[in-house]
């Protein structure tokens, strides 16, 4: 049975692992035309959440020297998004637009959030991710303990945007580290491996 903390929407159980802030080191490598693409870089990470049944989601990188180290960073790629379990909308939930919801949350509790668990053991999920490239993906996965897998189930991009058609990402806890891994198809590549981080908890 899922353990709902005091402050945390029940909704949010599943996925409380990840809420804090996270920072630590990636490494890129993604062929881009004739050339690979290989450098390492920072990054933080931060899960937080309003009361709302979703997990605000902010990534900011940046670019490492060659040895590794800060040395007056410059900023490489930013990511927000919003991450939530599956699950039909409710008169409760607001929206569309300002539309408060109506009535007591549809799973207010531990144990109406446990009818949501998947016949794989975890909970279905959706994450949307937004580029200030004009790229904006929708994610569908599932969360079990200390792992997350996800795959684009669409890719919207502006006119302006380069081509990124497809993408993957993978999550754990180990060690008490957050790692992670994503996958690309973009700039004329098919989906392969372009980038990985492990990240510590720093708030």
């Amino acid at each position: 049975m899922l353990r709902v903390p005091d402050d945390l929407p029940a909704e949010l159980a599943p996925l409380a692992w990840l809420l804090g802030v996270w920072e630590g080191t990636g490494v890129l490598n993604y062929p881009v035309g004739d050339d690979v693409r290989n450098y390492e870089f920072g990054q933080r990470v931060s899960f937080s959440h309003d009361g709302l049944p979703h997990l605000n989601y902010n990534s900011y990188t940046w670019m490492l020297d060659t040895h590794g180290e800060q040395d007056l960073p410059t900023p490489l790629v930013t990511e927000t998004g919003y991450w939530r379990l599956v699950r039909a909308a409710s008169e409760s939930d607001p929206g569309p637009g300002l539309v408060a919801g109506v009535g007591t949350p549809a799973y207010g509790s531990a144990a109406k959030v446990e009818t949501l668990r998947n016949d794989d053991g975890g909970f279905d999920l959706e994450v949307s991710i937004l580029h200030p490239g004009g790229v904006s993906e929708l994610y569908l996965g599932q969360v079990k303990p200390a792992r997350i897998d996800l795959a684009t189930d669409a890719v919207m991009r502006s006119a302006s945007a380069k081509e990124h058609t497809a993408s993957t990402r993978m999550y754990g806890l180990v060690d008490s580290h957050l790692l992670w891994a994503w996958d690309i198809a973009a700039l004329g590549t098919p989906l392969t491996s372009h980038a990985s981080g492990r990240l510590a908890r720093v708030d």
